[in-house]
């Protein structure tokens, strides 16, 4: 059985906008990855995916819950995560221009981790990210580029190979090709499960392309206003969505033979607007927009709830 990499239990990461008023990113959730998973978490913007990204990392100091990284509780504390932390588990940002030095050339760039987490001696700095270079299929001349200097392909390649540096066993990619063209996008997605395959990797994938989870995620969440409604392995989770809202993603899937529309869920109206996040509506959060709510979906909040093995819900109707 696979080793627990991750553990999230009860996070809620709020950010106050004005007295007693806050914008509740996340709220309350829960989830585990295994070691060599791909967990995808999927939802519209302003769904709190890079917002659990970002507090996972310490980037935010979480409001409330629990993260256990290799079966470490991480405290919540001022002086951020721990250098073990930081050496085995890595992210690739969504904007590869605004995470890299403009300053400083791709041999800078990647020296820096080597020498912080002295993964190899400082005569063969060179060498290991030559090495690296060729994993994520840069030429050598690469070390003497700067950012500004190559596309933004070429560039998140080199955010890739950064988080390769310090031979982590975790990655999260926040949306990691959806500023890139979509020939470009092929060629990332490829190259992360390539290195995935090679290198025994566990990937945190967050995205809003349900088509791109299909191919390359082993199980799926999706969030909604700062919550997790559905979590299921990926084959499941295709063939038998459960919550109203995940159907509602799956069948806005653009599709180009009619044997796959077949395959879609039936098509569900949304039928209002997303509320704001500062004033969720009381009851299930997505009461709103949903065509099957009942009375109590306007009253009481669902639980989360195992319908089939690790396949979990959180809806009324599924109860």
């Amino acid at each position: 059985m696979s080793k627990e990499i991750l553990r999230v239990k009860g996070l809620k990461q709020y950010f106050p906008i004005g007295k007693d008023r806050f914008v509740r990113a996340v709220d309350g959730v829960d989830f585990t990855i295994k070691q060599g998973e791909v967990m995808g978490l999927v939802g519209e913007s302003g769904s709190g995916k890079s917002t659990i990204a970002y507090t996972v990392m310490g980037m935010y100091r979480q409001t409330d819950g629990e993260i256990i990284f290799n079966g470490k509780s991480i405290l919540n504390t001022d002086k951020g995560r721990s250098k073990e932390f930081r050496r085995d588990a890595q992210i690739v940002f969504q904007d590869p221009g605004s995470s890299l030095n403009p300053y400083q050339d791709v041999k800078q760039i990647l020296s820096l981790p080597l020498k912080v987490h002295n993964i190899v001696p400082k005569k063969q700095i060179e060498d290991k990210i030559l090495e690296i270079l060729e994993m994520v299929e840069l030429p050598p001349d690469f070390m003497y580029k700067s950012p500004n200097s190559i596309g933004g392909g070429e560039r998140q390649l080199v955010s890739i190979a950064r988080a390769l540096c310090s031979d982590p066993k975790f990655i999260i990619l926040d949306e990691p090709t959806s500023s890139l063209d979509v020939s470009i996008q092929a060629k990332i997605l490829n190259m992360l499960m390539k290195l995935h395959r090679e290198k025994q990797l566990t990937y945190l994938f967050i995205t809003h392309d349900m088509g791109v989870m299909r191919n390359v995620s082993t199980k799926i969440a999706i969030m909604y206003l700062g919550k997790i409604c559905e979590i299921a392995p990926t084959k499941s989770f295709y063939e038998a969505p459960k919550h109203p809202y995940t159907q509602m993603l799956l069948s806005a899937i653009p599709v180009i033979t009619k044997e796959e529309e077949l395959l879609k869920p039936k098509k569900i109206k949304s039928e209002g607007e997303i509320p704001s996040p500062v004033n969720i509506p009381k009851g299930c959060s997505f009461n709103t927009r949903c065509p099957y709510k009942m009375d109590i979906c306007l009253e009481i909040d669902p639980e989360m709830l195992e319908i089939e093995p690790n396949h979990f819900v959180r809806c009324h109707l599924c109860k």
